[in-house]
C-alpha cells in the first residue's frame, strides 16, 4: 500500500505479533472487539470469483497490499503477475511480514496454516474489483472524468480541473501531481495501479471532492488498472506513434484506448468527448456504442464544438469559440494550435457535462498554465526559453512547427530520446526536429539501462542536415553550449522532460531539472560577463 494511501493503523496494530509480556483482561477485550469488526475476506471477494482456496474466507483482514515490501500485519496481498517479476516469488516474504491472506493465480502445494490462498483467475483484475469494493466505489459517489490519448492528457486534465473548479473542490490524478482534496501529492505514476486509484479517490470523496479528472494511460487500460471504473467523462485527444514498445503497432495501441470508450474496461462512461480533427478520432466516434452521449470537437466544420479564426500569437491565442447554443470570442494565455484542440476538450467536457461556456470561460485567464508544458523561463536573458515535455515526433513536429512561425530569430533545440522505450520513434524525432529547428543539440533524456551509443546511434538515421546538429552526451553540457549561441531574438526549446525533475541511468537516478538547471547557467554566466 502506497505511503499516499491512509492505513487503518489502530487495525494493523491489532494484528501484530503479540509481545512476550501478558496482556490485561481489557486488551484482550479489546482485540477481539476490534478484530470482529474488521472487515473479512468474504465481504469483498465473491464464491463465483474464486476457483479454488485454502483456507477461511472468514478472515479479517487490516488493509489491502500488492507490493510484499509493504505489507503491514493483517494484509490481503495480491500475488500479480508482471512484465519483469511474478508476484508469486514474494508470496513468502509476504507472509513474514504479515500477511494474513494471498490472491494468487496458482496456490502453492503447501500452506501455512495461519494463511488462507485464494486461487483466482486473473489477479490483476480481481485486485481491481476488490480495492474498488474496499473502498466503497468511491468513483459512484464522484463524477469522474479520465482523459485519455498520446497528447495532450496532462494539460487538459489541468485545464478541466480548473474550469470546473468553482463552488465544489475537484481532485486530479495525472503525470504531474495527484491533487486529492486536502493535500496534493507528487505524481509516481501516470495512471496508478487500480488500488491506488480507488484508495486515492476515496481520499477526495472523504475530503469534499464530487469531482475529479485522471489522466488514463494505455498502460494503465491494457493493465486493468481501471477495471469497473464508472467514468462520468470519457476524453479522447489523439493517436499518433508512441509506446510501440509495448503495443507492437499503432492498430493494436488504438485497439486499448478504444476500450474506455466501448465498456469493454468493464463500465461504459455516460459521455464520450472525442477530438475529430485525429482520423483515429473519426474512428472512434463511429465505434461508441447507444447509449453513450457523444460530443465531438476541434477546428472540424462538423464538430459540436469547435473553434473558427484562429489567431496564434507568442504569448496568447484568439478564436471564435461556437458550440450548439452560442458563440464567443475567447483569448487563451495557452499558445500553440495543439493547445487549441487541448482548449477545446475541456470545454467540450465541461458543456457536456451541463456546464455554460459563457461562465466557466471566465476562469481561463486565472489559468497558470502546467509546469513544464511550454513553460517559459524568465531569468533575465535576451532570448526567448521554453521547456516542454514534447517526447514524440508528433509532439515535436507541432511544438516546434507553432514556435517556428512566431519566432522572429533562429529556433535552438535541446532533445534526446528515453532508453529502454519504443526505438522507432528516434529517428522520427530527430527528422522532425530538423525540418523545423535551425540548430541542434542532441543529448541525454533518461538513458536508463540502454547505452547513449545506441540511443545516438538510432537518431542519428534521422538525420537529414548533418550540419545543424551536434552530439552532446551531458545534458548539462548541452543545455549551456545552446544558451551560449542564443542571441536576441531567438528561441530556445529544452524538449523532452518537462516537469520531470530528475535523469534515470540504469539504476540510478540523479536530481536534474531543466528549468532549474537553465536558470542557474544563466545565473552563472551573467556573473561571468559581469
Amino acid at each position: 500500500m502506497i505511503g499516499y494511501l491512509t492505513q487503518n493503523y489502530p487495525l494493523i496494530h491489532t494484528f501484530a505479533p503479540r509481545s512476550p509480556v501478558r496482556r490485561t483482561r481489557q486488551e484482550s477485550l479489546t482485540r477481539n472487539r476490534v478484530i470482529k469488526m474488521a472487515p473479512k475476506l468474504s465481504d469483498f471477494i465473491q464464491p463465483e470469483e474464486i476457483i479454488a482456496a485454502k483456507g477461511s474466507l472468514d478472515r479479517p483482514i487490516s488493509g489491502l497490499v500488492m507490493d510484499s515490501r509493504r505489507v503491514a500485519p493483517g494484509n490481503l496481498f495480491f500475488a500479480l503477475p508482471g512484465l519483469r517479476a511474478d508476484g508469486g516469488y514474494y508470496i513468502d516474504e509476504a507472509i513474514n511480514r504479515g500477511a494474513v491472506a494471498i490472491v494468487t493465480q496458482k496456490l502453492p502445494l503447501t500452506a501455512p496454516a495461519k494463511v488462507t490462498f485464494i486461487q483466482v483467475a486473473d489477479p490483476r483484475a480481481m485486485l481491481a474489483r476488490v480495492a474498488q469494493r474496499y473502498y466503497k466505489f468511491p468513483d459512484r459517489e464522484m463524477n469522474v472524468i479520465g482523459v485519455t490519448g498520446t497528447n495532450g492528457k496532462t494539460t487538459v486534465t489541468h485545464l478541466l480541473q480548473h474550469l470546473l473548479n468553482g463552488e465544489q473542490r475537484v481532485g486530479l490524478l495525472g503525470t504531474i501531481s495527484y491533487d486529492l482534496g486536502a493535500r496534493t501529492v507528487p505524481s509516481f505514476r501516470t495512471t496508478p495501479e487500480s488500488l491506488d486509484i480507488y484508495g486515492l479517490l476515496a481520499q477526495m470523496r472523504d475530503h469534499g471532492c464530487r469531482q475529479a479528472v485522471m489522466e488514463v494511460s494505455s498502460h494503465g487500460i491494457d493493465q486493468q488498472r481501471v477495471l469497473g471504473l464508472q467514468f462520468g467523462a470519457a476524453v479522447f485527444t489523439n493517436l499518433t506513434r508512441d509506446h510501440l514498445d509495448y503495443h507492437k503497432d499503432l492498430e493494436t495501441y488504438f485497439a486499448v484506448k478504444m476500450r474506455l470508450f466501448t465498456g469493454a474496461t468493464g463500465s461504459r462512461p455516460k459521455l464520450a468527448v472525442v477530438n475529430i480533427d485525429d482520423p483515429y478520432g473519426e474512428r472512434l466516434t463511429a465505434a461508441i456504442p447507444d447509449g453513450v452521449m457523444t460530443v465531438t470537437y476541434g477546428e472540424n466544420p462538423r464538430a459540436l464544438v469547435r473553434a473558427e479564426a484562429v489567431t496564434l500569437g507568442f504569448k496568447d491565442t484568439t478564436f471564435r469559440l461556437v458550440w450548439p447554443q452560442g458563440e464567443m470570442l475567447v483569448n487563451s494565455p495557452l499558445i500553440g494550435r495543439y493547445n487549441v484542440s487541448n482548449l477545446l476538450a475541456a470545454v467540450a467536457t465541461a458543456w457536456g457535462l451541463g456546464r455554460d461556456p459563457a461562465a466557466f470561460l471566465a476562469r481561463l485567464r486565472s489559468f497558470k498554465g502546467v509546469p513544464g508544458r511550454m513553460e517559459r523561463i524568465e531569468a533575465g536573458q535576451a532570448f526567448n526559453v521554453l521547456v516542454d515535455y514534447a517526447h514524440t515526433d508528433d509532439a515535436l513536429r507541432n511544438a516546434l512547427g507553432m514556435l517556428r512561425a512566431i519566432t522572429p530569430g533562429r529556433l535552438l533545440v535541446v532533445f534526446g530520446c528515453g532508453g529502454n522505450r519504443d526505438r522507432s520513434k528516434r529517428p522520427l524525432m530527430t527528422k522532425a526536429v530538423q525540418e523545423f529547428a535551425d540548430f541542434t543539440f542532441a543529448t541525454a533524456d533518461n538513458p536508463r539501462s540502454e547505452s547513449l551509443a545506441q540511443i545516438f546511434a538510432d537518431m542519428q538515421t534521422g538525420v537529414t542536415a548533418p550540419e545543424k546538429i551536434t552530439w552532446i552526451e551531458d545534458r548539462r553540457r548541452a543545455i549551456s553550449l545552446a544558451l551560449d549561441v542564443a542571441k536576441p531574438g531567438d528561441c530556445l526549446l529544452i524538449a523532452g522532460k518537462g516537469h520531470e525533475t530528475y535523469q534515470e541511468f540504469v539504476d540510478t537516478v540523479v536530481p536534474f531539472d531543466d528549468r532549474h538547471v537553465v536558470r542557474e547557467l544563466i545565473g552563472i554566466k551573467a556573473l561571468k560577463s559581469e
